[in-house]
Parts: structure tokens; sequence; C-alpha cells
């Protein structure tokens, strides 16, 4: 094959990677002084986000209020109506807390997401490795903060790759800037199995609430009374490597200030039976929905399978 035509070949690749620059290069000068603006102002911004985002936009609308339909059957059109612009408001906090993470010093992120009961984790850390599970719940990008408290462990935090590259870059910073190390979730068991050998103690961080691809789903399980797929992943790894168990509870304060609870769901994961460990850890997230539903993100489709559960 000539360079010609090995250059039409990559070119499509090329454009994309051009485009991917372009759109970085235009924003980042924009992210960067919002993230130097003060916490005041900065809520005077995520109000006019609110507006944007519901009134003009309605960006995702539909499938907000189809969530909340589904998850709260209990609730009234009109409280469902105020939860919804309730989960709007915080959507845009969030949003803008994450940018403000490009330039937050690490005194002023303790200070605004604290724990009731960080020595539990403290204490859990000197006898083996964790695995802590948390949904996206009030601000799960602050949880990093946790890594600010421990000592003996290394911090680690599960995700999903960005797309864009320049933006995936970016959010890692962002991410490892409190000590966090990212890593794509087909790294975790060779990262795991390396920490082991080299007596490694770790914390493996994993947002567990997101809908498994239909064609990987192995076990159902209903959240929020709707039967769908869910993550098994934590419980096996935890069982194969013998982790201990966490959940993180993350209360909204007010605006800009998180609080987290932890609570131990087992320390030894090989005693609990198969799929126990992924129901207590759905039934902790089901109790923070109910306790305050606007903080939780309602914009994932996390019940698209309904309905497709196979017959016993």
């Amino acid at each position: 094959m000539g360079r010609r035509a090995e250059i039409w070949l990559y070119l499509p690749e090329i454009l994309r990677d051009i485009m991917q620059l372009l759109v970085f290069i235009l924003a980042y000068p924009l992210l960067w002084i919002i993230s130097q603006l003060p916490f005041r102002l900065l809520y005077v911004i995520s109000d006019v986000v609110y507006f944007i985002l519901y009134k003009l936009i309605g960006y995702r609308k539909k499938t907000v209020r189809t969530n909340l339909k589904l998850a709260l059957p209990e609730r009234s059109a009109e409280e469902r109506l105020c939860i919804e612009k309730k989960f709007y408001r915080h959507f845009g906090d969030v949003f803008l807390e994450m940018i403000k993470s490009l330039s937050v010093s690490k005194a002023e992120i303790k200070k605004r997401y604290t724990f009731t009961n960080i020595e539990l984790i403290q204490k859990l850390e000197k006898e083996k490795s964790i695995i802590l599970l948390f949904p996206h719940y009030a601000n799960w990008e602050w949880s990093s903060t946790i890594n600010l408290y421990v000592t003996s462990s290394k911090g680690y935090a599960v995700y999903q790759r960005i797309q864009n590259k320049y933006f995936n870059n970016l959010v890692k910073n962002i991410r490892e800037k409190n000590g966090t190390t990212l890593i794509e979730t087909r790294e975790t068991i060779k990262v795991i199995r390396k920490n082991q050998i080299n007596k490694v103690p770790a914390i493996y961080g994993f947002l567990s609430d997101q809908s498994p691809q239909l064609s990987k789903a192995v076990y159902w399980q209903e959240f929020m009374g709707i039967k769908v797929p869910v993550h098994i992943g934590p419980e096996v790894l935890a069982k194969r490597a013998d982790l201990t168990v966490l959940y993180m509870h993350t209360e909204k304060i007010k605006r800009g200030y998180y609080r987290a609870t932890l609570k131990t769901l087992t320390t030894s994961p090989a005693t609990n039976p198969n799929y126990q460990i992924t129901d207590m850890y759905i039934r902790e997230v089901e109790k923070q929905i109910k306790e305050a539903p606007e903080y939780y993100f309602w914009t994932h489709k996390r019940w698209k399978h309904k309905g497709k559960a196979p017959k016993d």
C-alpha cells in the first residue's frame, strides 16, 4: 500500500483528532476562567445554567420525567414536578462544581466535603484493601476528597473513558488532584492483582448504579420497584480478591457543602451468598433516593431495560 493510500485510510481518524483538539482549545479557556470565580458567583452562573437547560432547552426532560414517574409512582404529579425542578438546579450546581475543581484548593474541598465517620475507613484500610461503592448522587465528582483523609492506602477510581481524549485527560487531571488514580474498567483486575502481589493496600471506588449492556447482563434485581440488570463487577472482584466492601452515603447539606457517611457492607465477602452484596448496595441507593430524590442523577436511562428480564 502506497503512502498516499495510507494517508487516506487514516484521514477520518486524523480529522476527528483535529476536531477534538479544536473543541478543547475553544472550551478550555472558558472553563479555566469559570474555575477562578468565587463560589458565590459560581452559583449565580449555575442559576443561569438551570434556566438554559431546563426552561429553554429542556435537556433530557422527557427522560427525567419518565424516570421519576417509574421510580416514584407514589408521589403526585405536583411532587414529581417539584423534584424535577430541584434536580435541574442541583444538576447545574454539580456541573459548575466540577469546573471549579480545576482550581479549588485541597483545604477548601476538605471544608466543603466532610465525613461523619472517616475513622471507619482509617481503621479498615489497615486490615486489607477496600472497595468503596457509591451512586451518581449529590456530588460524586468530589468523592475523591476521601483520599485527603486516608494515609495507608492508594486510591483508585474506576471510570469510563471519555471519547474526546483531550477532555478525558482534563477529567483525569481534575479527579487525580486529590491523590486518586483513575483506571478504566478493563484495567481493574490487572491493577488489583498487581497491588496484591506487591502488597500495596488500596481503595477502589466504583460508581455502580448505571445500567450494564443488555448483552452482558448476568443478574437482574428490582431497583426502585422495577426489575433491571445490575452491575455485579464490584461483588465479583471483592469475592475474588477478598476485599472489604463499604458504601458511601452522601448528603447535600446546602449549596457547595456535602457530608458523607461510610457503612460497612461486608468485611468477608466470600461468606456472603452470591449477589447479596450487590443487593445490599442497591437497597442503600434506594434509601438515599427516597430520602432526597432531587439529588439523584435522573438524566441516566437507568430503567431502559424495563420489561426485558429473562423469564424464570
